[in-house]
């Protein structure tokens, strides 16, 4: 396979960063191009970022041009890790342009015409590239809210086996998901803040997304009733979820296990580099799932679950881990755009 060239919105970013530490040794993909504000551009790499990685930035990105927004990308595709704010132009800017655009950005998450993709749960949905017109071959792919990739990864095979009428969710998220600088430490430090703006709107509505099935060339939102509340908790790094929910038939804890723990990934033949060997793990311990412990799983890539007991209001109870910044951002998008080239949408644009 040819290498794709790759570049990288918003590169001096949180999310920017973490492209860059995933995509250093990537088999399919190289970096070509580092995309920032106008502050960053023509200045190296290394001396526009402010790294907050724990290695080193990887010497072949290092020493290269940031690249300001507009104009021509020496890249075939774009990882785009943009606040909203700026994608909400820049992305469909670069769509009419010609080039793929693999999005960390709310912006365009709930669009009809754009994907909402996690390659485990609904490869399929790919297919809603061919409703958007860009008038070029450019388009817009999203992955999911980091808090939403968890709970829908965990509810996929229970909507599949049994049906999910309703579910509650409480989260406990890393600091890591507000990005650089973040919450003020004096915030952070021994405290818990129980809001996040916008949070716990995206879990209500995108999971429903992401279950939908497609009906001929339109997406059939599933129709679960979901209240969430999401609270910033000082870990660095893996979000936490406290999940109760109602089904639509019968069954046992064992029943529920057994669902997750048999989930077949309708990827699991395609060999995609960030695919972990183990889309689900499933924890007997009554002390597991525990970011320390756990997060790292699969590369980071892994949703643990542990805890799954009957609830007292609901029906069942369970606990759900996910690495918010490798499987709920970089890494979820890295391991859309491999979904891609495998489905035939994603190829060389040519040499520059």
């Amino acid at each position: 396979m040819r290498e794709l060239r790759a570049g990288i919105l918003g590169a001096t970013g949180a999310v920017g960063q973490k492209f860059i530490e995933l995509l250093a040794d990537h088999p399919w993909f190289k970096v070509t191009a580092l995309v920032a504000s106008e502050r960053s551009a023509g200045c190296r790499y290394s001396e526009a970022v402010n790294w907050i990685g724990t290695a080193d930035i990887p010497a072949s990105m290092a020493s290269m041009e940031v690249l300001p927004l507009g104009g021509d990308l020496p890249c075939d595709f774009v990882f785009s890790g943009l606040h909203a704010s700026v994608a909400d132009h820049a992305e469909p800017h670069l769509a009419k342009a010609g080039y793929p655009v693999i999005s960390n950005a709310k912006s365009y998450r709930m669009d009809e015409r754009v994907p909402l993709l996690i390659p485990e749960v609904n490869p399929d949905h790919i297919a809603l590239i061919h409703q958007q017109d860009w008038q070029s071959n450019g388009y817009i792919v999203t992955n999911p809210n980091c808090s939403t990739v968890g709970l829908t990864c965990a509810l996929k095979p229970l909507h599949d086996c049994f049906g999910v009428k309703a579910v509650h969710v409480t989260t406990m998220q890393a600091l890591s998901g507000a990005g650089y600088p973040g919450v003020s430490s004096l915030d952070a430090l021994g405290n818990v803040v129980p809001f996040i703006g916008g949070e716990e709107d995206k879990l209500v509505h995108e999971p429903n997304k992401l279950l939908g099935f497609l009906d001929g060339n339109q997406l059939q939102k599933a129709s679960i009733a979901i209240s969430a509340q999401c609270n910033r908790v000082p870990v660095l790094e893996g979000h936490l979820e406290c999940v109760s929910v109602q089904l639509d038939s019968n069954t046992t804890p064992a029943g529920i296990h057994q669902a997750m723990e048999s989930y077949s990934s309708p990827i699991a033949d395609l060999d995609l580099p960030s695919m972990p060997a183990k889309f689900l793990n499933i924890f007997d311990e009554e002390r597991f799932p525990q970011p320390r412990r756990h997060l790292d799983l699969g590369q980071g890539m892994t949703v643990s679950i542990g805890r799954i007991r009957p609830c007292e209001v609901l029906d069942y109870k369970f606990v759900v881990l996910s690495h918010n910044t490798v499987r709920g951002a970089a890494g979820g998008a890295i391991l859309n755009a491999e979904l891609l080239i495998k489905k035939g949408f994603l190829h060389p644009r040519g040499n520059f």
